[in-house]
């Protein structure tokens, strides 16, 4: 009787028959054991010979077939009939004269080149392997495996890899995620029979992981191509960290998804590896060729549509990379910002709690990955102006030079930030925020404005002499005469225009190229240069190339130059043009070689053309923006550089300027006709060049009497007024008699988040057993080498408190401490235990500049003196200091910094 047979698939057929031909049968005809069922086209062609597929479910019917068989074609008879009933003589006429079955597994280990043993482990998956394999194989085969077993892995990865179209060692998040991208593939997948969708993704989810789960749902659902949107959402509605119950709207939003995911419900396990696999998609994108960087945003759009479609936008601030995270993000700054603002212009008791919360939405935009990095450096910049608002107001100065100073070393750093908070944002909501800030910012420095201007008004009216006061003519005798007397060549760069602002962004331009080293007085802080009113170009540059007061034009200053310095230079604008090709004039690269030319002066008019031109308010100057100074200096590394200007500036103040009427064309000073009125003072001395020696001269910043421009100068607020004066050498901080090596520049609210705890709990070693060994400190009776510094400048270490001076104390004392310190060029215990404190304190966290600030060391010696005590503490190559990927912020593992170094903390 004949047995129920399964029935066979197309594929399989032709696996049977490409073996019967390679075994160089002469007959014509093969008898399969199989249903008698056959829905595909009635003949193949394998090779160059034609098949013929005949169903027989009787013997009549197999006779039939072979008596009507064409002369060149062959036969294969499908039939469930036993040989028995089949009968000796129809078997005669067949191969083998006996009929074959069909063994899925025996096609498999053809198909995978026939000498091989099927691993138990992969017959056991299912009969739907066999099939697959048999039905998907590759014309040429399968590669076989490197041994003798086929292994269910092998099998299985390169079934998975032909399916999906990816290379078999990919089959991970990344390349199932990159899968997601190509719709033809994914349509490939979906219209397998269901049992090989279900076990394909079921090993899929043992070898790429659980991210293998929401990308096959999203496919099988129709919403592939999503995946990677799907995914970012994912890391937004299953937060990473957050060990508290999801709130109803979180709840919701999960459910509302799940249709897009054929209703899987993800698990946090598999939402967790999903987002993450998406972001690295992402990650990669966009470091990627053009093509790739468009289809990463365009992923990211298509989230945010459907963030919009499933109501869940406004959660939007938990992403990290789209774009509609960092909006979030911002406003939810802006609205801190808001906050901590004091609304009297003094701080209260709880602006640290806001602007600490302002800082950790700050820290929150800056981890971002699609932020508008301009925007985040305004963000930057308004926290600086809040901690610099929470601190109390200084005392008024009482000289000239006090006044100066706190220009140099305070107020420049604050006009420098609310330039860019004046320049705003484009978010309203922020942009409201930083009009608060900056209205706040304003009113203090109105204050010191007004203070400036009237110990001017004193000091020129007293004619008081100017003592230890650098004034705009004393720079030649005081600053360049005596480097020149010592032998060394200058550069000396006037750049026009130029006020602290701009000049501290062209000091740390010059020192992050690492090819010019700042000096200052004594390694002190840096100094300023007071102007002559009215604050413009014909009186101050004149007096600057005189050496004296005086008034003058280009030939003015050229005659005047000459004068003082015989066999020098003076380079105006059109003395710099240079031809095509050229970086350099031929004519001033000779001069700044040439041995027997002591001075070379070069005025480069950038900022001051600006003020007509251009917005000096949100250009960063640097070597990069000032036209042609790069190029001067690559060409004068022999020379010290002095850079210095003739007067600052102030910047259009657009809408909130105040327009006062006068009968000169002057836009920031007038004749001493009438009185001064609101924010205006009247100047009378020797040292008012111009209006017979009587001027009316704005304090106020928002004040013009001429057209409007982008900036202005000749008033007698700082802005314009305080010249900074900058010295460089290549390499040589001892290039200057009386100037070294320049310490960090920077006050400490604009590198140094604030923080309310005063003291941070030592923590306990991570292990139980500590050594101690109590010692006097030691100190080195040697050359201090590298770290021997002259007159370090001494500043206030962090108020002592008890378990960080301990902690400290017993590092210094302790034997591995004492083993490891060394004798070449140790760094000083007192510059370790400055650094140290300063790290425990700020809970293992300070900016290198901060560091170098507490231990005084200069600034071009801060790589190096971290890299020394990074390098100290390493016991054992322990990462207990390492530096922050800001490559600014410095980290110490307290927990194993107590232990390296087996240290007893009570």
């Amino acid at each position: 009787m004949s047995i129920t047979r399964a029935a066979v698939r197309p594929a399989a057929i032709r696996r049977k028959v490409e073996s019967w031909l390679a075994e160089r049968d002469d007959s014509d005809a093969i008898v399969l054991h199989a249903r008698p069922e056959w829905t595909d086209e009635p003949t193949l062609t394998v090779g160059e010979t034609t098949v013929r597929v005949v169903p027989c479910p009787t013997p009549i019917a197999a006779r039939a077939a072979l008596v009507d068989r064409a002369a060149h074609e062959k036969l294969v008879l499908l039939t469930d009939l036993t040989d028995m009933e089949l009968g000796d003589g129809l078997l005669a006429h067949v191969s083998m004269q006996k009929g074959r079955s069909v063994d899925p597994w025996d096609l498999v280990t053809q198909v995978f080149g026939g000498q091989i043993r099927l691993d138990s482990t992969l017959v056991r998956t299912g009969r739907w392997v066999a099939d697959a394999l048999t039905d998907l194989a590759p014309t040429e085969g399968w590669v076989p495996p490197t041994g003798l077993i086929l292994t269910r892995d092998h099998a299985l990865r390169h079934l998975a890899g032909a399916v999906l179209g990816l290379d078999p060692d990919e089959l991970d998040g990344a390349g199932l995620l990159q899968w997601s991208t190509d719709a033809p593939t994914q349509l490939r997948f979906a219209d397998l029979p269901v049992d090989w969708a279900e076990g394909i993704a079921t090993f899929l989810a043992e070898t790429a992981g659980p991210v293998a789960v929401p990308v096959l749902a999203a496919v099988r659902a129709g919403h592939g191509v999503d995946a990677i949107p799907l995914g970012l959402l994912a890391e937004v509605l299953w937060p990473r960290g957050v060990s508290t119950a999801p709130d109803v709207e979180l709840v919701v939003a999960r459910a509302r998804l799940e249709p897009r995911l054929g209703g899987t419900r993800l698990t946090e396990a598999q939402a967790t590896a999903f987002g993450e696999a998406a972001e690295a998609w992402i990650y990669r994108a966009l470091d990627g060729e053009p093509a790739a960087r468009h289809d990463a945003r365009r992923m990211l759009r298509r989230a945010e549509e459907i963030a919009e479609e499933i109501d869940v936008a406004g959660r939007l601030a938990a992403s990290a990379l789209l774009p509609a995270g960092f909006t979030q993000r911002m406003r939810a700054f802006g609205a801190a910002v808001r906050l901590a603002v004091p609304l009297t212009g003094a701080a209260t008791a709880t602006a640290g709690e806001l602007i600490e919360r302002a800082q950790d939405r700050l820290a929150e935009v800056e981890a971002h990955r699609s932020a508008d990095r301009s925007r985040v450096e305004t963000a930057r910049m308004a926290v600086r102006l809040l901690r610099w608002l929470a601190l109390p107001d200084g005392p008024t100065p009482t000289t000239m030079l006090d006044a100066v100073h706190r220009q140099v070393r305070d107020d420049g750093w604050v006009d420098r930030a609310r330039l860019d908070v004046f320049a705003g944002d484009i978010d309203q909501q922020v942009a409201q925020a930083y009009r608060m800030l900056h209205a706040a910012v304003d009113t203090r420095r109105a204050r010191h404005d007004r203070e400036f201007a009237e110990l001017l008004q004193d000091m020129i009216a007293a004619e008081r002499e100017p003592g230890a006061l650098l004034r705009v003519e004393d720079v030649v005798d005081r600053v360049v005469r005596p480097v020149l007397d010592n032998g060394r060549r200058v550069l000396m760069v006037v750049l026009d225009g130029m006020g602290v602002a701009a000049g501290i962004e062209i000091a740390d331009s010059l020192g992050r190229s690492g090819a010019w080293t700042e000096l200052t007085p004594g390694g002190g802080p840096r100094t300023g240069v007071l102007a002559a009113l009215p604050t413009v170009t014909q009186v101050n540059r004149c007096s600057l190339f005189s050496g004296r007061l005086a008034v003058g034009d280009r030939n003015a200053e050229l005659r005047a130059f000459s004068a003082q310095f015989p066999g020098s230079v003076l380079l105006h604008k059109s003395d710099l043009r240079t031809p095509a090709g050229l970086a350099v004039e031929p004519e001033v690269a000779a001069a700044l070689g040439d041995p027997a030319v002591p001075l070379v002066a070069a005025v480069i008019n950038t900022i001051d053309d600006a003020l007509d031109r251009s917005d000096p308010g949100t250009t960063e100057w640097g070597t990069d923006t000032v036209n042609g100074l790069r190029d001067l200096l690559a060409v004068a590394q022999d020379r010290v550089v002095v850079l210095v200007s003739d007067h600052g500036h102030v910047v259009d103040r657009g809408s909130d300027a105040l327009l006062v009427p006068s009968d000169s064309s002057e836009n920031r000073w007038r004749p001493a006709t009438g009185e001064p009125g609101d924010g205006e003072l009247l100047f009378r001395g020797s040292r008012v060049a111009l209006g017979g020696g009587a001027t009316i001269l704005p304090w106020r910043e928002e004040l013009r009497y001429g057209p409007r421009k982008a900036g202005y100068h000749g008033g007698a607020a700082p802005a314009e007024a305080v010249i900074p004066l900058l010295l460089f050498a290549a390499h040589d901080e001892n290039a200057v008699p009386g100037w070294t090596g320049a310490p960090v520049s920077s006050p400490e609210w604009w590198r140094e988040p604030l923080r309310l705890a005063e003291a941070t709990p030592v923590p306990a070693a991570r292990t139980a057993t500590a050594r101690t060994t109590r010692r006097t400190v030691r100190h080195p009776a040697q050359d201090e080498g590298l770290f021997d510094l002259p007159a370090p400048v001494t500043v206030a270490a962090p108020p002592p408190v008890d378990p960080t001076a301990t902690l400290v104390d017993a590092l210094l004392a302790s034997a591995v401490y004492a083993d490891r310190r060394g004798t070449r060029a140790p760094l000083p215990d007192e510059r370790v235990a400055a650094m140290m404190a300063t790290l425990i304190a700020g809970n293992g966290r300070a900016t290198l500049e901060t560091l170098a600030t507490r231990a005084g060391v200069p600034v071009h010696r801060v790589p190096g003196t971290f890299a020394a005590l990074r390098r100290l503490l390493q016991v054992e190559g322990y990462p207990v200091l390492s530096l922050d990927p800001d490559g600014r912020t410095a980290k110490l593992d307290v927990p194993l910094l107590i232990e390296q170094f087996g240290l007893e903390v009570s």
